[in-house]
């Protein structure tokens, strides 16, 4: 017997339709002191989820709300005070809920480069994002309509530095403060796990210096970029 394209099957019955275009973004609501980050969002192709990621959902322009919000939640800025709140394991919603996430009037305002903060924040997010035919559907709701964008650490690495340091500027912090929630000195700690792991790859802790030149860039009005020799994978083609 056949089975329906797009149709899970039970008892021969049709019980499920799978939209390959459907996507989600979730939140992981486990965190440990070791992790590299404690708030971890992302897009994934739709799934079934338990209660340990939860989806964020939003009723107005769904695919760049979600791009904002999940840059904004994966920002070194912003999770330097989670860590602050955070005690065990576990991301617990009324922590979440007390999160500093920018309200949306804030990425609609100019940066130094002289258009909104959204424009710098989306392109980035779905190259970092759609790296899958899987979630073709994320980036078609953004306007894509190219294929998906090849994975190279060093080029994600560039564009994770660039969206911190965005983000450190939308909160309006200055570069000592960029440091110390970069890099707190002894007895304090900001991101060990990051800075340990970094410093046996590189031989330094990398992040730092990348958020600090690109946050360098935009407070001279530089669109920040970390990656000027490499080129892209390919160039968006936005409808």
């Amino acid at each position: 017997m056949g089975t329906v394209p797009g149709m899970g099957l039970n008892n021969k019955a049709p019980t499920l339709h799978v939209d390959g275009q459907a996507w989600l973004q979730v939140l992981r609501g486990i965190t440990r002191s070791t992790d590299e980050h404690s708030v971890i969002s992302g897009h994934i192709p739709l799934a079934g989820l338990g209660h340990s990621a939860a989806q964020l959902d939003y009723q107005h322009a769904r695919a760049v709300a979600s791009a904002l919000v999940l840059a904004n939640m994966n920002s070194i800025p912003l999770d330097w005070t989670a860590r602050l709140s955070v005690g065990g394991t576990n991301l617990s919603y009324f922590i979440v809920k007390q999160l500093p996430v920018l309200p949306p009037k804030a990425f609609l305002e100019e940066a130094p480069v002289g258009h909104p903060w959204a424009i710098l924040i989306v392109p980035r997010v779905l190259e970092l994002s759609y790296t899958s035919y899987e979630l073709g559907g994320f980036a078609a709701d953004l306007g894509y309509n190219g294929p998906p964008f090849v994975w190279n650490d060093e080029r994600r690495h560039c564009l994770k530095s660039e969206l911190d340091a965005i983000f450190a500027c939308m909160y309006g912090l200055d570069q000592d403060e960029l440091k110390w929630i970069l890099d707190a000195p002894e007895p304090s700690a900001s991101f060990p796990g990051l800075k340990s792991k970094e410093l046996k790859l590189y031989g330094e802790y990398r992040t730092k210096r990348y958020v600090l030149k690109a946050f360098a860039q935009l407070k001279v009005g530089r669109d920040p970029h970390l990656s000027a020799v490499e080129a892209r994978s390919h160039p968006p083609q936005w409808d």
